[in-house]
C-alpha cells in the first residue's frame, strides 16, 4: 500500500505545480485582452483619443489598421462568458446581450510607419468574444 501511495503523491503534486502555469496563462490572455480592448472611462472618443491610445497601447509598429476599445465594466464584459450577460455565438465564440459603448479606431492609411493617424468610430453595439475558463480573449472584429 505505501508503495502505491508515493506515485500517487508525486502525481498529485506535479499537478499542483501545473496548475499556476494554466492559470498564469489565462491570466496572460485576459491582460492581453484588456491592453487590447479595454477602456473604462475614454476621454474624447474622437480621433486624437485613437491616436494617443493606440500609441500608449502600443499598437503602433506597425500600425494596426483596426482597433475597438470598448468602454464600461470589466465584469459585465466577463459576463459574456457565460449565461448572465452572453449566448453561445458561430463556433467558439459568444455574443454580449446587451450593447456596450465602443470605440473603433481605424487606420487612415499612408505609411504603417509611426506616427499613425487614426479615425474614431464610436457608438453602442452588441460585441462578440472568445472566452477561456470564463475570462475574455479575443475581440472579433469582423463583426463590427
Amino acid at each position: 500500500m505505501a508503495m502505491l501511495l508515493g506515485p500517487l503523491l508525486l502525481v498529485f503534486m506535479l499537478g499542483l505545480g501545473l496548475t499556476p502555469l494554466s492559470l498564469a496563462k489565462d491570466d496572460y490572455r485576459y491582460t492581453h485582452f484588456l491592453t487590447q480592448h479595454y477602456d473604462a472611462n475614454p476621454k474624447g472618443q474622437d480621433d486624437r483619443y485613437c491616436e494617443r491610445i493606440m500609441a500608449i497601447r502600443e499598437l503602433v509598429r506597425p500600425c494596426k489598421d483596426v482597433n475597438t476599445f470598448i468602454h464600461g465594466n470589466k465584469n459585465d464584459i466577463k459576463a459574456i462568458c457565460n449565461d448572465k450577460n452572453g449566448e453561445p455565438y458561430k463556433d467558439h465564440f459568444r455574443r454580449s446581450k446587451s450593447p456596450f459603448q465602443i470605440t473603433t479606431c481605424k487606420h487612415k492609411g499612408g505609411s504603417n510607419r509611426p506616427p499613425c493617424r487614426y479615425r474614431a468610430v464610436k457608438g453602442f453595439r452588441v460585441i462578440v468574444i472568445a472566452c477561456e475558463n470564463g475570462l475574455p480573449v479575443h475581440f472579433e472584429e469582423s463583426f463590427i
